[in-house]
Formats: structure tokens, sequence, C-alpha cells
């Protein structure tokens, strides 16, 4: 994942009531961070984003993200984002309200989100139309959240690409078709290119539920100008960074008959027991047991809240390679020790 790394224009765009010299600070952190000397970048980062350099605070707050030149601290990151961000700072709009969703502050990420999505940040986007979609700390609308998902697929994101293809197993095709006409009037309104060619794709079969997924930043949008990024170290690559995590839609319930009775063997309970997701809404964490309970005969069921989600637990099962077997062709299907 690279990190953005802004600094103001040497000319014509100094932040009103910050010194000239606060910003050649901002420009030799840049320098420095692109140097690898990230405790430098930080240290000349440091006066300008207290004094008030929204560039400055945005570049802290990325420091703290990625634990470069600093302890990594998502807090630190979280209030460094907000200061840049109640400025006006566009990447700090989109990175604050990404923070405050990974910090577990769902309802205060909504209105930045919605800022970053109305620009056509692909990340806002999709992390926005995955809450749409799961009615997770707002009302469902799954024609929005099918919306915001093509446009973020339509930007090259392939985990909202992904998203795209599963919705298309639960969302009627006359609510896509919504959806499609929506993303053409956002797109229009944040100056995009048309996306008249993009379809939902067909004959796309619904999975038994939507997988995590990482997010890539965001090249959607470029303030200001720009210094280009550092190269990120070599154990620090895309793929293995963190990034927020996303909690994917429960599958749209579909009738199934009862299952027949089989005759089980002793149930022994050896501490171990399946967790089969993780649900904004107590009522999809029931749906989902309603139909895959019958997998699990013998077995008892408990819904755990943990914060704003209720975890479906299944159990008990003897060892872990059992409650691994268990598992095999469901996901997400994970064995967790009591």
């Amino acid at each position: 994942m690279k990190q953005l790394i802004w600094a103001a224009a040497v000319a014509g765009a100094m932040l009103v009531g910050v010194p000239a010299l606060a910003q050649a600070d901002v420009k030799a952190g840049v320098e420095a961070w692109q140097r690898g000397d990230y405790r430098a970048a930080v240290a000349q980062w440091r006066g300008p984003a207290v004094a008030g350099d929204a560039d400055a605070q945005f570049n802290m707050g990325q420091a703290y993200k990625f634990g470069r030149g600093v302890p990594a601290d998502l807090a630190q990151a979280e209030e460094w984002y907000r200061k840049a961000a109640l400025q006006g700072h566009p990447q700090a709009e989109e990175n604050y309200g990404l923070a405050l969703f990974e910090n577990g502050k769902r309802l205060q990420a909504v209105e930045w989100l919605e800022k970053a999505a109305g620009r056509g940040a692909p990340r806002a986007q999709y992390v926005l139309g995955t809450m749409l979609f799961n009615g997770d700390a707002v009302a469902k609308d799954w024609v929005r959240a099918y919306a915001l998902i093509v446009r973020a697929s339509a930007q090259g994101l392939p985990q909202a690409a992904t998203s795209q293809a599963q919705m298309d197993g639960y969302i009627s095709l006359a609510d896509r078709q919504k959806g499609l006409e929506l993303a053409r009037v956002y797109e229009r309104d944040a100056g995009r290119p048309s996306i008249a060619a993009v379809q939902p794709p067909r004959g796309t079969q619904p999975p038994s539920a939507i997988g995590r997924t990482q997010l890539p930043p965001s090249t959607a949008y470029q303030p200001r100008d720009p210094i280009p990024a550092p190269t990120p170290a070599p154990t620090e690559s895309a793929q293995t960074r963190p990034s927020p995590p996303i909690v994917r839609p429960a599958p749209k319930p579909t009738p199934k008959p009862a299952p027949t009775p089989v005759a089980t063997a002793a149930i022994r309970d050896g501490g171990w027991k399946l967790q089969l997701g993780a649900f904004g809404e107590a009522g999809n964490a029931q749906k989902l047991w309603s139909q895959v309970g019958g997998r699990f005969p013998g077995r008892k069921v408990s819904y755990v809240k943990s914060g704003r989600l209720t975890k479906v637990l299944v159990g008990p099962f003897a060892s872990s390679a059992e409650a691994s077997a268990a598992c095999r062709g469901l996901s997400p299907c994970v064995p967790v020790r009591d």
C-alpha cells in the first residue's frame, strides 16, 4: 500500500495564518520521508502540525497510521486526520472517515465517508456501500449501496468488483438497474467519466457469505500539488499491511426444507466452537443459523455480542481437527477455542 504524503504548493497555496517557514518544514519532512529518514520527517512536520498546517497534520496521521518514525498508534492517527479534515483537507477527510470506521466509531465515520465518496474516492465509496448494504450504523439502502459499489468498481478497485458480483445474487434486477442509474448521476456530479459500459455480471451465483478483503490506497483524488509517494519498505507490502476491516453482508435467506433427522455420534466437548460470522444486525445472525443449522445436528448455537456486532458461535467440538472438518465447504467459518 503506497502512502500518500502531501506538501503545500511552493507558490499560491499558502495556508492562511501559517508562516512560509512552516511550509518549508513540511516540504523538508517529505524529502526526509522519501529518503527513508522517517524520524526526521516527523520532527519536521510536528511543529507546523501543532501550529495548524493541514498538510503537516495529515502527514502526521500517516506516520502514526503506518508506524513510520513513531510507534503505530491508530488513535493518534485518527486525531491528526481529524485536525486536517476539519480544515477541509480532502485526503484527510477520507482517511479520517476510514480511521473512525476502523476504530469502531461507525456513526461518526458516516459523515466523513459521505464527503469523500461524494468526491469520488473509491475506498470511501466501497466502505460506505457495504455499510448501506448491511444496515451497519445506517439504514439499509440496497439501491444506493449498489450505486456506490459500482462506482468504486468502475475506478478499478478490485474488491468492489468482487462485492458487486456478490451483490448481484441478492439484489433484484430492478434495483440493480436503479443502482446503475444512480451511479451515473453520482459520477456526473463528481465530474468523472461515464460508466455506461458497466453492467452487472451475469450468471453469478450468490456465495454463502461475502469474505473479508483488504483495501488499497485511493488514487482517485489529487489535492493541491502532490509530492511523489515514497516506496514502502519491502516487509510492508500492499498485500501484508492491514486495512480497515469490513463487515460483509449476510446472505439473503432462502426457504429450505427442514433437515431429515440423522443418527449422530456422541458429542464430546473439547472446548472448541465454530464462528460462522459477525453481523451488525442480530436478526441477520439468526437468519444465517436458520440456513446452515441443519449442517450441525446435535450442536448448539449461541449469539455473542461484541461491541456493535453479533457473533454466531456453534459447538461444542472435541478438537480443533473436528471443528476444522465441520467447516469444510462453509465460509466464513473459523474454529475458535472457548
